[in-house]
Parts: C-alpha cells; sequence; structure tokens
C-alpha cells in the first residue's frame, strides 16, 4: 500500500534528479562511462541501460530512507512498512542492492526484517545456483547489501528459542553456506578484489561466531583509530563450524596471494583473528602453515626470507598478526633461526619496524623478552634519530609488564638524551622525554656544561613522548621522574594538565606517587586548581587527583575551590567538579562531608589491600 502511494507521489519529480546523478546512464554518467569503458571492455553491452535501476525506484527508495530515518510507533507498522518496500524490492533485488541509494537503504532495512524475509533477498541476490553471488559482493554497493543480510544471523542465533523459527533460520543459513560455496569457488579472485574480499571477510566473522560493527564507508579526511573493533560473540548452527575449515583450507590453497596482494593479506589476517578467538586448534595450525610458507621462499643464500617480507607493505602487516597471535615456540623459532642479528636494521626500516613492535610486546611475557632488549638497545639513539618513536615506546612498556631491564633502559635514555653527564642535569629529563628533545636542544645550550638554571617554559610535549613517560611512570624506581617533575614551576604544572599528550602524564605520575609523594606534587599545583577545574583536560586531571587524594589533601583542594563558586558553577567543565567533590557540602555541612570522604577513603584503602 505505501509502496504504491509513493511511487505515485515520485513520478513528477524522479527523472530530473535522477539524470543528475548520473547513475541511470543519462547525462552526467557518460565521462564516468568513459572512464570505465577499459575496465569493462567485456561487460560494457550488459551494463547499458538495462542493468541500472530507473530512476522513478531511485526516488523511491530515497523516499524510502527518509521514512525509515523517521522511526515507527510500534512492531506491527514496522513490519508493515519492511513488508511493503520488500515487496518492491522482489524481481529487481540485484538491480537495487547495486544501486548507491537502493544500497544505503537496503542495508538499513535488513536490520529490522525477519529472517525469513532476509533469507529470501539473499536467495534472489544469489540466483538459483548462487553463482550470482560473485556478481553482487563483488560490486562496489552490492557488497555492502550481502555483508549486511550474513551479519543478521548473528541476531537469530542468538534471541530466537522458538520451534517455529528454526525452518527460518536453515534458509537464512543455507544462503549463507551457498555463499561461502560460491566464496570457495572462486577464491583468488574473491580476496583480491577490493569489494569482495571485505564480503569473504565478513563471512569468516560469522561462520566463526563472532562479529566486529557493521563497515562504514571510509570518509576523506576522517581519522582513523588503529585500534582493533570490539568482537561480539553468537551461537552458530553447526554446518558454520564445518563450514569454516572448508573456506580456510580453500584459503591456504591460494595463501601465496597473502604476501603478494594487500587486499588478499587483509583476509588471511582476518581468517587468523576469528580462529583464534573461536578456534584456538585451527589458528595454531594455520600459523604454522604460513610461517611455512613464508620461511619456505627462495632468497639471497644465508638470509632469511622473512626479512624480505618484513620490509615489504602487504605481507609485513600479516607478518604482525601472526606475532600478535603466536604461541611461545613459534615466537621463538621466528628470533632464533631468521631475526637474529637484524633487530636494529628492521628497527631503523620504514616499514619493518612495525614486526619488531609487535615482537617485543608479544615477547614481554616470556624469557625472549631478555635477548630481544639486549639486542635492540645497542641501536636506540640510531633508532631515536631516524624517528621510529613507537620502537622505543614498546621497548619501556615491554620493561614495565616483564619487570625487566628496566634500569638499562632509564640509562640508555638519559644517555641517549644528553641528560645524563653530569648529575645536576637528571632532574631535567621529564620535558626532555615528553618533547623528545635533547638537553641541548631544549635548553639552547651548545656547551656540554649547560646551565640547567636557565627556566624555559614547558612545551612541545608530543604522542610518543607522553606514550614514553607513561611507560616510565610503571617501572618500580621512578624517583628520577619525580624529582623533574618537582623542578617544573606551577604554570608548567598548569600547561601539562591542560595539553591533549601531557595530562596523561600529569595523571600517572600523581595517581601512582605514594601519599607523600603525591603530596609534594599538589603542594606545587596550588594556586592553579581553578583554571584546571575551568579546562576540559585539566578538569579530569583534577578528578582522578582526588580519587586517589588523601582526605586532608582533598581538604585543601576543596579550600582552594570554593571561593571560586560562581566561577565554577556557571563553567561547562569545572560545574562538573564542583558535584563530584560535593563542594557544596563542603561549604555548607563541613562535618558531614568529612566523614563521606572519610569512609571513602577507608573503603578505596580495604580495596587496594585487597587487589595486592
Amino acid at each position: 500500500m505505501l509502496a504504491k502511494t509513493e511511487e505515485k507521489t515520485l513520478q513528477k519529480a524522479g527523472g530530473k534528479k535522477r539524470k543528475h546523478l548520473g547513475e541511470d546512464g543519462g547525462g552526467g554518467g557518460g565521462g564516468e562511462r568513459k572512464r570505465k569503458g577499459s575496465e569493462e571492455g567485456k561487460k560494457g553491452g550488459e551494463d547499458g541501460g538495462k542493468k541500472r535501476l530507473d530512476a522513478l525506484s531511485v526516488g523511491y527508495f530515497r523516499r524510502v530512507g527518509e521514512r525509515l530515518s523517521e522511526g515507527f510507533e510500534d512492531n506491527e507498522e514496522r513490519e508493515m512498512f519492511v513488508e511493503n518496500v520488500l515487496t518492491e524490492v522482489k524481481g529487481k533485488a540485484t538491480l537495487v542492492a547495486m544501486d548507491r541509494t537502493g544500497s544505503i537503504t537496503l542495508q538499513r532495512l535488513l536490520p529490522l526484517s525477519s529472517p525469513d524475509q532476509v533469507g529470501e533477498v539473499l536467495a534472489e541476490l544469489g540466483g538459483e545456483s548462487g553463482s550470482e553471488f560473485k556478481t553482487v559482493s563483488c560490486d562496489r554497493c552490492g557488497g555492502h547489501v550481502v555483508e549486511s543480510a550474513v551479519r543478521q544471523i548473528s541476531r537469530w542465533m542468538e534471541s530466537s528459542q522458538k520451534d517455529e523459527d528454526e525452518e527460518e533460520e536453515s534458509m537464512l543459513e543455507a544462503q549463507v553456506l551457498s555463499l561461502s560455496q560460491v566464496v570457495r569457488d572462486n577464491c583468488a579472485e574473491f580476496i583480491r578484489h577490493v569489494h569482495g574480499s571485505h564480503v569473504v571477510r565478513t563471512l569468516l566473522h560469522v561462520l566463526g561466531g563472532c562479529m566486529g560493527p557493521p563497515r562504514t564507508e571510509a570518509r576523506p579526511g576522517a581519522k582513523e583509530r588503529n585500534t582493533a573493533p570490539q568482537l561480539t560473540d553468537f551461537e552458530i548452527p553447526t554446518s558454520f563450524w564445518y563450514e569454516l575449515k572448508s573456506l580456510t583450507e580453500t584459503l591456504m590453497e591460494n595463501v601465496n596471494l597473502s604476501v603478494t596482494d594487500a587486499v588478499a593479506s587483509a583476509v588471511f589476517q582476518t581468517m587468523l583473528t576469528v580462529c583464534h578467538r573461536k578456534r584456538p586448534k585451527l589458528c595454531k595450525q594455520l600459523l604454522k602453515r604460513i610461517m611455512e610458507y613464508l620461511t619456505s621462499r627462495s632468497a639471497a643464500p644465508g638470509v632469511s626470507p622473512l626479512l624480505v617480507f618484513l620490509k615489504d607493505q602487504a605481507s609485513s602487516r600479516l607478518i604482525e598478526t601472526i606475532i600478535q597471535l603466536s604461541h611461545k615456540s613459534l615466537l621463538r623459532d621466528l628470533y632464533k633461526n631468521h631475526l637474529k642479528g637484524q633487530l636494529v636494521d628492521l628497527a631503523l626500516h620504514p616499514i619493518a619496524n612495525f614486526p619488531v613492535q609487535r615482537l617485543t610486546a608479544a615477547a614481554a611475557k616470556y624469557k625472549l623478552f631478555l635477548r630481544l632488549f639486549d639486542e635492540l638497545v645497542q641501536g636506540v639513539e640510531a633508532i631515536l634519530a631516524v624517528g621510529h618513536m613507537g620502537v622505543i615506546v614498546q621497548l619501556a612498556e615491554s620493561c614495565a609488564e616483564s619487570e625487566e631491564r628496566q634500569d638499562e633502559i632509564m640509562q640508555c635514555l638519559l644517555s641517549a638524551f644528553h641528560c645524563a653527564e653530569p648529575g645536576s642535569r637528571h632532574v631535567s629529563c621529564l620535558p626532555l622525554f615528553m618533547s623528545l628533545l635533547t638537553y641541548e636542544v631544549y635548553y639552547h645550550s651548545e656547551t656540554a656544561e649547560g646551565n640547567i638554571q636557565t627556566e624555559v617554559p614547558l612545551t612541545s610535549i608530543c604522542y610518543h613522548g607522553s606514550r614514553l613517560v607513561q611507560a616510565l611512570a610503571r617501572f618500580k624506581e621512578r624517583s628520577l621522574l619525580l624529582s623533574s617533575l618537582r623542578t617544573l614551576t606551577p604554570a608548567d604544572l598548569l600547561t601539562l594538565a591542560s595539553d591533549p599528550a601531557g595530562s596523561h602524564v600529569l595523571q600517572a605520575l600523581i595517581t601512582t606517587s605514594s601519599d607523600k609523594g603525591r603530596g609534594k606534587i599538589l603542594k606545587r599545583l596550588e594556586g592553579q586548581y581553578v583554571q584546571m577545574a575551568c579546562s576540559r583536560l585539566g578538569s579530569r586531571v583534577l578528578e582522578a587527583v582526588w580519587n586517589s587524594a588523601s582526605v586532608s589533601q582533598r581538604q585543601s583542594i576543596a579550600q582552594e575551590l570554593v571561593p571560586s563558586e560562581n566561577q565554577l558553577r556557571s563553567d561547562q567543565f569545572a560545574r562538573h567538579v564542583w558535584a563530584k567533590f560535593a563542594l557544596s557540602h563542603f561549604t555548607h555541612r563541613r562535618a558531614h562531608w568529612q566523614e563521606i570522604q572519610t569512609g571513602e577513603s577507608k573503603k578505596r584503602k580495604l580495596f587496594s589491600d585487597i587487589l595486592e
């Protein structure tokens, strides 16, 4: 009903808009088609007007998208709407999926559909034998729809426990298995295809029974966070258990592509990550087989082929994943037979330094780390000179985690930043580490006998410098850092608290200090609390300080903040500080405030005793 009504409303305006978008083969699309001519030579005839969604339908699906944004009053209304739209999709699902507007609308519609409806859409996309899956999956827009449809199985495997749902599930299950069969039959093409490879990666997740957040279109200029997406587990049918084994076998037959093609390499990384989480034994076998393949390639006599792969963009990423997921014996073998004596050279390489960071992190739990450290520490100054700070930071983090070689790395860093000799320079280590500048550069001193009495305002705090000091703050012996912190002026401490990288350093150093050490730092911060409270980052540091402070330290902070009540309560950041520190209570009901703080302090001490 709604579908027909909307079609009528669109008849007037649809055509012109469509031409403007250049998606119906008219006007604006001409130049695009010429550019694609060489790529699509064979398909050119088929891809004419017939294979494109007509302007009227495009307008209709745009309206459907708008309606979905408005939401529904109840489930019945939503179900009726979904059913009407899917009736319009029927018979032209492939055209809709491969159209930009249609694809976006379908991706939003499938999560609202029943398993039966999703199964029907997939069945139409795959055709009678499933052979059409390849065309749709390797399409820029169609691939997203296939991924979205396949992902839906995770919802019903968890939520549906009723018997009548089983047939519906089996239909969707059959379509997922059909897609997997097509992927296995055309494996090399799929895993090298920029869009098809994503369908394979989603399929691996679904067959394994763990799912990350949906993939979004990358936007130019958008920041990419280099963090692994959070995966959630779900129950899978038994057939998926066997199918995953078959799919990994087929992928392993094409393992040669994992080192020559960056797109295929990403598929193998996903395969290993999924198996590591859900099928550890299978993962162990796969890791061993991939390593055997990588190390059996021919290289120059006496040179491990791994040294070549580590310096290549595509294969180095795969080796990073292998290192992160490897067990002790594989890591030991990797170092002993292939990387021993080569670590500093690799750490200086623009690509190979990343696998070295992963290896340093993975080895922190084992004695192997001592051998890695003794080799890498020889090249610290050279590594700093080329700017591969990730290696240095990871070395410090692994020293903190393993509780080994902490004095050695600290001495090495003091020498590298030219503040080891004379001893009077030790107290300047914190600004140098945070800015990653040597003593002479930071203090503008050309002489070896530079005088640190020349006060230089704290500047140039950088991300890696902050990470380095945060790692050093976890060492057993951190008196040098704390002494250096105490030499900073109150203005410098405020700069540190309000800096995106520096605030983490100040927080780490204050919260890990003893009560006495914390008291000395807080003494230096007196007079700065109001400005800290009114700063986006400073207020976070102040809250962290408060949470680790003793009752008397809290009292002195509160006493400084209370006279500025009006300023604090009207500030967007400080008003949260005012509420969390219960400063109204402090002003009007001091005894009650004291009682609450003492109770919290005792509770915190009890918990820390239990944890220790």
